[in-house]
């Protein structure tokens, strides 16, 4: 048995300026995401791809949905990544119908439009399914309800820390959903990399294990910030480039920081496994640190077949809005895949308990 305490607490990015507290979710559509896609559908192929509009229904019965309308099997059914349930959700699935399917798109829209109460904003072909990971990421607009100071002071506190944040950026922390409540997701997946544990269900293995992936990537970004090294990079950082997605070895701090200062660049985070690249130097010391601590090598993960990879470290919100609402707060920003909007709300709240039970979906594992 592993000698290991979970801490969920985090740092933020703007711990000396005062949050807003608050609430999230006291209606559905306080909480609005919209996806921003890969790519558009070409307009051929024997994919149909259908891009709805939901509130109160998962992704995955949306699918069930599709599969039972036409007699589809769940493999037939593409998109790109879970969704919130309680909220106001633009999303696409692709159906595979073939190349002449017996029953006109228009048609396939108005039956799931009917059957399954979605508004249907627009149906096209593509060639291929559409997959998880097929976006660039997400856009949001959220009211946080209920805030703990006037309407101006609220206006006044969420300005001077979105400034703050369009500057430096903020940690890429998976949000505590992933972990479960008081760490239980965390708990199981490390009882499952020591043996102790056993999941006959292939993918909730695999999420159990990926929590504690997350949450000790969570631990290496706290351990960043703490040391007062989230706004600079360290020799030995494996760093991302933001337009490319391209990897590489931070050698020359002197010639890489300008371009991590000018947002060019982040450093990366470890998700452990004995695939991902590791970092060297001061930021390989740091990730062996967090490691060491959890008791766990990356060998462990390896026999769970978790192979591990890198996460940006270093979340841009560039597009950061505040604006003043009728019941509190509205926030206006965009994300890249497998971001949380909870972690760029934490900032503005500073009411980490208010986030307690927001179910809010990434699109990795």
């Amino acid at each position: 048995m592993l000698d290991f305490s979970i801490e969920m607490a985090l740092p933020y990015a703007t711990d000396d300026l005062p949050g807003i507290g608050g609430k999230l979710r006291a209606k559905s559509e306080h909480f609005v995401v919209e996806e921003i896609p890969l790519y558009e559908p070409q307009g051929s192929g024997q994919h149909l791809y259908i891009n709805i509009t939901r509130t109160g229904l998962t992704t995955k019965e949306v699918e069930a949905a599709c599969a039972r309308l036409f007699s589809l099997k769940r493999s037939q059914i593409g998109h790109a990544g879970l969704k919130d349930k309680n909220a106001r959700t633009t999303q696409t699935f692709s159906l595979d119908l073939g190349v002449q399917p017996g029953i006109a798109d228009e048609a396939v829209a108005a039956r799931l439009s009917d059957a399954v109460g979605v508004q249907v904003n627009w149906v096209r072909r593509h060639r291929n399914k559409l997959k998880t990971g097929h976006l660039l990421g997400n856009r949001f607009e959220i009211v946080v309800s209920e805030p703990d100071c006037s309407a101006e002071e609220c206006l006044a506190r969420c300005h001077r820390i979105a400034e703050r944040l369009i500057a430096q950026g903020l940690p890429n922390y998976f949000g505590p959903q992933r972990m479960g409540r008081e760490g239980a997701n965390v708990a199981q997946g490390l009882a499952i990399l020591q043996g102790s544990l056993k999941k006959r269900d292939k993918w909730l293995r695999q999420f159990l294990v990926s929590s504690v992936q997350s949450y000790l990537c969570n631990r290496y970004l706290a351990e960043r910030v703490g040391m007062g090294a989230f706004d600079r990079l360290l020799a030995g950082d494996v760093a991302k480039k933001y337009a490319t997605g391209g990897l590489f070895d931070v050698v020359d701090l002197d010639q890489e920081q300008p371009r991590y200062q000018a947002q060019e660049i982040s450093f990366t985070a470890p998700l452990f496994g004995p695939a991902m690249w590791a970092a060297q130097a001061e930021a390989g010391a740091l990730e062996d640190k967090v490691l060491a601590q959890s008791g766990l090598t990356v060998e462990d993960f390896g026999r769970a077949r978790v192979n591990g990879t890198r996460r940006l470290g270093r979340l841009l919100v560039t597009d950061l809005e505040v604006h003043s609402h009728a019941e509190g707060v509205l926030v206006r920003f965009s994300l890249t895949k497998s971001a949380y909007a909870t972690t760029v709300l934490r900032e503005l709240m500073k009411a980490d308990a208010a986030l307690d039970g927001v179910e809010e979906s990434a699109e990795d594992l």
